[in-house]
Order: structure tokens, then C-alpha cells, then sequence
């Protein structure tokens, strides 16, 4: 057998592979360092089979080398050679398939541009592939190109009539990213047009008006959707989630009203309880509890949602009562209810059962947890020594683990005021692993304790180079800089980056204030410390707040602050530190 006509059987094969399954984006570390973003992962129904009108294209030798030369490539991590080679095909022949699988290798390699040519190809090629246009469609949507992705979106919910309310939860995803939020409003209101009576599509311009931050839309849509589908929970907690930005106990009369209509609604009970201990109606939230276990008495994951929200409501019998059930109901995470149990254990100052629990989580998700807090209860029974040894003892599973455990056991220094031992201990990790943020950061922070600003600053610019997304750094660095009155300018931006970065963060908020203090616009700074308070009650954002207050004329506000922060925060340094300097 001749070379070529082997590699004319193995690109028949390939030909008919691709006719038949819709492109699946690869791993992110197969993308070339230049690669563009890649498109959200579009999941498509396996389409009908259809005769295509294949183009009277010679499958010669030279094309089938070229084939192949492509796939080699794909193979061997060359995606600029397997791209431009059958974009190249795919312009050349026309051919569906060729096109499809021109498709395929430029949206694995994360090569938009390519994709959607070699998808525009195919779907000239093959006007009625659902697959194409709804590829071209989510690239067009990455690419922030709406309205062209419109008409291709209609095109595809119209093609499958049948599963048109799939397709409008799927479009939710697609679109979820999309920046212009009133944009994805217009499309999504325009698409739902020709289907006001499919219950998903209603719901789908509810959550897309909710994204634009149009609630009255949101609402009406939701109710609309609601009406059309009455049963249906995901739709009713979308209305109580809308109602709640306005009223919390509106939102609470809703799910009520709703439960008495549909009093097997799981979901919606869980949610109602949720929102009962959030807004402290105990009483009323353990009669939901108690409906709950009655109801679903088998159900370990009714015990377990229960428990957590009997935790939080501080029922601490109830709690223990249905984390020892949901053992005995076989939990699929029996680590989970262990750790849980010596929490309520330790918050109840039952120090040996909290122990006994908090050993009997061999691993999961709070393994970790649970050997931090076992040696956290040693070390305030006064054996540090002990309480170390037990968190160097512990058995890591991966890298990750172990910096958390040391982690851990730098903290337990920093609480026995022990800074020069947690800045020794966190270098040690730090020589044997050299790039770990975490370990940067809490070696930085640690370094600020013992006055080694010079390694904080290292530290933090190293950690900047590595992650420039990792907002803390940035705070961590500029507020330094700041407290210290030093580099103010410089302070300034580092902030403003974090800021940028984590807008939603109280911290950063607070650093933004006390610089900005710091830079003599007190009025301005006062503004971002009194909101990040009100997100975030913290000692130290409490002492700057009252100190900026203070500097504007605000006395008995600022002493008001520091006074009922030092209720709950008796020992703060920093609190106190301001008080002395104020209120001597």
C-alpha cells in the first residue's frame, strides 16, 4: 500500500468523523501564548441526519496531504500550522466537513478569528446546520458583536421548535459574560418576541433585564413565566430573589403566600428558612426546619441544608441533632457533618469533643480546616508546641494542602505574638517553594510585623509579576506605603489598581479612604471608609473611619464608631491604639 492512498483512507476516516461530532474546546494550556480568549462552550443536540450537497471536490493526493499534515500538527501542539492549513482547506474546497473540522481545531486553539471564518464556510456550505450557526452565533457574542450573532440565534431556536426552552436556558449561559448588560437585554427581549407562551424564554429576559438592573422588567417577566409554569421552583425563586433587593420581608411574604399554594416546594421551603434566619425570625425559621425533616426524614441532604441553617440561626440542639442524623442517614460527605460537629463542639467550649470530632476527619474539603482548628484549641489550652507539631504531622495530599498547614501554623505565632517565628517559618516554605502566592503574601504581611519592609515590598512585587490580577497585593503594598505617610502617589495607584481590580472589597475600600486621607482629601476618603464599614464592620476599618470622621468635625460620630466597635472588638491593637491617641 502506497503512502498516499494510506493517507487517503486515514483523511476519509477523519472526514467522516468530523461530519458527525460538533467542536469541543481543548484545555487552556494547549493555547499558544498569543491565543485569543476562547468562546463559552456552546453544547449542541446531536443534529438529525441530513444529505448534504457535498462540492465536486477531487480528493487528490495533494489534499489529502494537506489533511493529514494538519492533523499531525493538531497532534503535535502546532495549532498555527493546523489552523491556517485548514482555514486554507476549507476556503479551498468548500467542503462542510473540512469546514467543520477547520472549526474545531481554530476554537480549540482558542483562534476566534479563524473559527469564525472557517464556520461562516461551513454554514454557506451547509445552510441548514443547527451546529454552525449556533457556533457562530457564541462567537460572534464573544466577540461583543450582538447583532450579528441575532439573526443566527433566531435561526437556531427556530430550527428546533421542540426544544425551545433548553435552548433559552442555554442562550443564558452564552450570554451571562457579555459586558453590555442593556445590549443582552434588547437581544434577549427581541428573541423571546415569537414565544410568549414558553415558560424558559420568559425567564430568560427576566434574568437578563435583572442583569441590566431593570427590576421592574425582571419582575414582571419572572411573575409571567411563573404564571405560564406555576410549578415551577426555579421561577418562583428568581421572583423572591428579585423581590428581596427591595424588602426582605416582601420577598418572605411571597415564599410564604407560595408555599401554602405549593407546600411540597423543597427549594423554595429551604429558601424561605434561609431567608427567615437571615433576617433573624428564629421562631418562625425552625418551623420551616421542622416541616423540612418531617416531610423529607430519609433525606440526608434535607438534614445537612437544615443543620447549616440551624448553625446560622445559633439552635445549636437542632444542629447537632440533624448533623448526627445525616450520619446515620449515610451522608455522602460524612467528613462534612464530623467537622461541622466539632465546630458546635468548640463553640459550646466542649474543648475534648471538639477534639475527638475534628480527629475524625481523615479528608475532603475540610480536612484542612478541621486539623487547623484542632491545633488552634491545642494552642489555647497553652500547647503551642503541641498544636505545631500536630499541624507538621498532618498528612498533605498536595502542595496546596501543605502551604495551608503552614499557613495555619504561621498563624498560630502571630496569635501567641510570636512574629519573628511566623516570618522564619514562612520563609523556610518559601525557599522550597518559591512561586506560591499565598506563601508570598503571608511571608509579606509577616515581614511588615518584624519592620522588614524591604522583603514586603520584594515579596509583593514579586507576587504583583506572577498573578497581576491578585488585587491584595496590590492593597497590601499601597496601604503600607500609606500607613507609613510614605510614597503617597505611588500608594495611591497601587490602591486604585486593587480597586479596580476587586471594586466590591472592603478592604480595598478602607485602603482607598486612609489614603486618600493621607493625601489631604479627607472629605473624599471619608466616603469609601464609611461604605466599606457598612459592608464590613471590621475593627481596623472602624478606627480609621472614626479617625477620618474625627479630621472633618465629626466627633461624637467618630466617637460613636470607636465605641461600639470596641464592644466587639475589645483587644484589637490598632482600634486601641486610636482611641489613646484621641481619647486619652
Amino acid at each position: 500500500m502506497s503512502v498516499y492512498r494510506f493517507l487517503g483512507l486515514a483523511a476519509c476516516a477523519a472526514l467522516a468523523a468530523c461530519a458527525q461530532q460538533p467542536p469541543q474546546p481543548g484545555p487552556a494550556d494547549e493555547a499558544p501564548a498569543k491565543a485569543q480568549t476562547r468562546p463559552p462552550r456552546v453544547v449542541t443536540a446531536k443534529p438529525e441526519p441530513r444529505d448534504l450537497q457535498l462540492p465536486g471536490v477531487e480528493l487528490s493526493e495533494e489534499l489529502l496531504f494537506k489533511m493529514m499534515l494538519a492533523e499531525v500538527a493538531v497532534q503535535r501542539g502546532q495549532p498555527h500550522v493546523a489552523v491556517q492549513t485548514y482555514l486554507d482547506l476549507a476556503r479551498e474546497t468548500r467542503d462542510p466537513r473540512i469546514a467543520q473540522r477547520a472549526t474545531e481545531v481554530a476554537w480549540n486553539a482558542r483562534f476566534v478569528s479563524a473559527a469564525l471564518e472557517a464556520a461562516g464556510i461551513w454554514l454557506q456550505a451547509d445552510p441548514g446546520s443547527t451546529q454552525a450557526r449556533q457556533i457562530i452565533a457564541a462567537l460572534l457574542v464573544n466577540q461583543a458583536q450582538i447583532a450579528e450573532a441575532q439573526p443566527h440565534l433566531e435561526k437556531w431556536l427556530a430550527a428546533d421548535r421542540g426544544n425551545v426552552g433548553p435552548s433559552f436556558l442555554q442562550l443564558n449561559s452564552l450570554l451571562a459574560r457579555h459586558k453590555d448588560k442593556a445590549a443582552v437585554l434588547k437581544l434577549m427581549q427581541a428573541l423571546a418576541k415569537p414565544y410568549p407562551d414558553v415558560p424558559e424564554a420568559r425567564l430568560a429576559v427576566a434574568q437578563a433585564a435583572w442583569n441590566a438592573d431593570e427590576q421592574q422588567v425582571s419582575l414582571d417577566e419572572a411573575r409571567a413565566a411563573l404564571k405560564l409554569k406555576p410549578e415551577w421552583e426555579i421561577a418562583a425563586l428568581f421572583v423572591a430573589q428579585v423581590l428581596q433587593r427591595r424588602s426582605g420581608e416582601e420577598a418572605a411574604r411571597y415564599l410564604d403566600e407560595y408555599l401554602q399554594a405549593h407546600p411540597k416546594a423543597r427549594d423554595v421551603r429551604l429558601t424561605y428558612a434561609r431567608l427567615l434566619v437571615t433576617t433573624k425570625n428564629f421562631a418562625e425559621a425552625r418551623k420551616q426546619f421542622e416541616v423540612l425533616v418531617g416531610e423529607y426524614p430519609q433525606n440526608a441532604d434535607v438534614g445537612m441544608a437544615v443543620a447549616l441553617l440551624a448553625i446560622q440561626a445559633s439552635d445549636f440542639d437542632a444542629a447537632e441533632s440533624q448533623l448526627k442524623r445525616v450520619l446515620e442517614l449515610n451522608y455522602k460527605d460524612p467528613d462534612v457533618a464530623r467537622y461541622y460537629l466539632g465546630q458546635l463542639s468548640e463553640e459550646r467550649k466542649r474543648f475534648d469533643e471538639a477534639l475527638k470530632w475534628y480527629g475524625t476527619v481523615t479528608g475532603g474539603e475540610q480536612y484542612i480546616n478541621a486539623q487547623s482548628r484542632f491545633a488552634g484549641i491545642l494552642a489555647k489550652q497553652g500547647k503551642l508546641p503541641e498544636a505545631r507539631k500536630h499541624l507538621q504531622q498532618a498528612v498533605a495530599q498536595n502542595i496546596q494542602q501543605r502551604v495551608q498547614l503552614t499557613q495555619a501554623e504561621a498563624q498560630l505565632l502571630r496569635d501567641a505574638n510570636q512574629y519573628q517565628a511566623a516570618f522564619e517559618l514562612l520563609g523556610r516554605a518559601l525557599e522550597k517553594m518559591p512561586n506560591t502566592p499565598d506563601l508570598l503574601y503571608d511571608h509579606a504581611m509577616a515581614a511588615e510585623k518584624v519592620d522588614r519592609l524591604d522583603v514586603l515590598e520584594g515579596n509583593l512585587k514579586r507576587l504583583i509579576k506572577l498573578r497581576p490580577d491578585y488585587a491584595h497585593a496590590y492593597n497590601a503594598l499601597g496601604y503600607t506605603f500609606a500607613d507609613r505617610n510614605q510614597r503617597i502617589d505611588e500608594a495611591h495607584g497601587l490602591i486604585e489598581t486593587a480597586l479596580k481590580l476587586a471594586p466590591d472589597d472592603p478592604f480595598i475600600m478602607d485602603s482607598m479612604g486612609w489614603v486618600l486621607y493621607r493625601m489631604g482629601r479627607g472629605k473624599e476618603g471619608l466616603d469609601f471608609l464609611q461604605k466599606a464599614f457598612n459592608l464590613r464592620p471590621d475593627a481596623e476599618i472602624a478606627a480609621h473611619l472614626g479617625e477620618v470622621l474625627w479630621a472633618v468635625g465629626e466627633q461624637e460620630q467618630a466617637r460613636k464608631v470607636w465605641t461600639e466597635a470596641l464592644k466587639d472588638h475589645p483587644n484589637n491593637e490598632l482600634l486601641q491604639g486610636t482611641l489613646k491617641r484621641f481619647l486619652p
